[in-house]
């Protein structure tokens, strides 16, 4: 047992002694009604596979007035930030 890991979940495949399989899967499997929809269920971790999956949820999204508004959320901020440390933007205006 890692101390930095986290604890995977255990899953069990219950299948019935005298279930016949013809195709149409296990009836006692469990499966939540959107677990087919989500792109996060059962994915790598990692703080780049996370950035992987926002950015395809990002432009994935079907409301494109929400998605520039983050984007000018964003860029509103960083010019902040480059005013806090008082970065030189005059570099890029020559």
């Amino acid at each position: 047992m890692g101390l930095l890991k986290p604890r995977k979940n255990k899953k069990f495949g219950y299948e019935p002694r005298y279930f016949d399989n013809n195709g149409e899967g296990n009836p006692y499997q469990i499966e939540h009604k959107f677990d087919k929809f989500r792109t996060t269920v059962e994915t790598k971790r990692g703080l780049k596979h996370k950035f992987i999956v926002a950015w395809e949820d990002f432009k994935a999204s079907s409301d494109k007035k929400s998605n520039k508004r983050v984007l000018f959320i964003i860029a509103i901020l960083i010019l902040m930030f480059l005013f806090i440390i008082e970065f030189d933007l005059s570099i890029f205006f020559n």
